[in-house]
């Protein structure tokens, strides 16, 4: 079962109120880097590649087709008992792009990122509420203890 927009307000700091919907919080667009350098998954570890953060012109992204790492404004705890799921705005999609990401588990803590995938031209503001966050009731035997809790803190 999904939870509410409250409930999921209650484990996202930085938030402002226009951001909470029905059935989940908008996080917005903190930042926005290219990656730079190879990245490598192994069957025991991984390395991120470099980034290098975008500038904003007048406070905007201006943006090119390709993939972009994008990191959220808000920092959020996923709670005990529930995984998080994000989706993106349908603005987004409605202007030729996708937003990519992956299983929140229980636990979690951090500022996020997520894969945005620009398919054409457009122009994104710093703040912008691009993305939503549910929360689902889950079970689970253990929280999350990865090398990404905390990250961007």
């Amino acid at each position: 079962m999904f939870r509410s927009g409250e409930f999921v307000a209650d484990h996202v700091a930085d938030l402002r109120e226009s951001q909470i919907q029905p059935n989940g919080v908008d996080l917005t667009l903190g930042t926005v880097f290219e990656q730079t350098t190879t990245g490598r998954i192994e069957r025991g570890d991984k390395t991120v590649g470099d980034r290098r953060e975008r500038e904003t012109v007048e406070g905007y992204y201006r943006l090119d087709p390709g993939g972009y790492v994008v990191r959220y404004g808000e920092r959020l705890r996923i709670p005990d008992g529930h995984v998080g799921f994000l989706y993106p705005r349908s603005s987004l999609l409605r202007n030729s792009c996708m937003l990519n990401t992956a299983v929140w588990d229980a636990g979690y803590e951090g500022r996020g990122e997520g894969l945005l995938e620009v398919h054409h031209d457009v122009e994104l503001e710093g703040g912008a509420r691009i993305a939503q966050l549910v929360l689902a009731r889950a079970r689970h035997e253990s929280h999350y203890d990865g090398s990404y809790q905390k990250e961007n803190l």
